[in-house]
């Protein structure tokens, strides 16, 4: 699934968590950015240390 700047996405860690981030688009060198609705704290994909995956788009309404 590619995501969409704007919209939230439920993620599966790789420990089985299950968690909410928003993907905020794309930089100049290509890395997409995120946004943990948990936690506040935006991340690149570059900066992630585990595996993930997006299971579904999770967008209220």
């Amino acid at each position: 699934m590619e995501p969409v700047g704007g919209c939230s996405y439920v993620i599966r860690l790789c420990s089985g968590e299950l968690r909410r981030w928003r993907f905020e688009g794309v930089d100049q060198r290509g890395f997409g950015w995120w946004l943990d609705e948990e936690t506040g704290l935006g991340f690149s994909d570059a900066s992630l240390m585990y595996a993930w995956e997006i299971l579904e788009r999770a967008d209220d309404g």
